[in-house]
């Protein structure tokens, strides 16, 4: 039985007593008031007995509660740990791949450098020969047209010709 009921019960029974003129005594029903004080006694224990298991079942619940919590804070801690290790990670190949860059960049120009130097040089030779064979040539028009006569149009062509 609810102790608030037995309570609420004892409460009706003096208020249904009868008063004594005036003072604060009542007369009451003595059975009907040790009857609730009984019923009382017998609703107390079972009061406290689920007051104790709902007590019981906040602790259990509160205790899973934070069991859940502690999990999940773990969880999230991970994963916080695996995406700074995943940024760190991804910014170290980044700048991996730009120090990659920068090398082929200076290496393509130094190359470049290099064939060019090389064109150049090889172009000053190749000049050089023509220029030899040039003279070659010039040299046995002379001897075959003779040193003074050179044709017109001949001087013309190795005025151009000449650098």
């Amino acid at each position: 039985m609810d102790i608030q009921h037995l309570v609420d019960r004892l409460e009706q029974v003096l208020n249904e007593s009868t008063r004594f003129l005036f003072s604060a005594y009542l007369l009451v029903n003595e059975d009907r008031i040790y009857n609730i004080v009984d019923q009382m006694r017998v609703a107390v224990p079972e009061e406290v007995k689920r007051a104790n298991r709902i007590e019981a079942e906040k602790d259990r619940i509160l205790a899973q509660a934070k069991e859940e919590a502690d999990r999940i804070r773990e969880l999230a801690k991970q994963e916080a740990a695996d995406l700074v290790k995943r940024d760190a990670i991804t910014a170290a190949a980044q700048q991996r791949s730009e120090n990659i860059l920068e090398r082929a960049r200076r290496d393509a120009e130094a190359l470049r450098q290099d064939a060019d130097a090389y064109v150049v040089d090889e172009l000053t030779k190749l000049e050089e020969q023509l220029l030899r064979s040039l003279a070659v040539v010039r040299n046995g028009l002379h001897k075959v047209q003779g040193d003074g006569q050179m044709a017109p149009a001949q001087a013309v062509e190795e005025g151009a010709l000449r650098p």
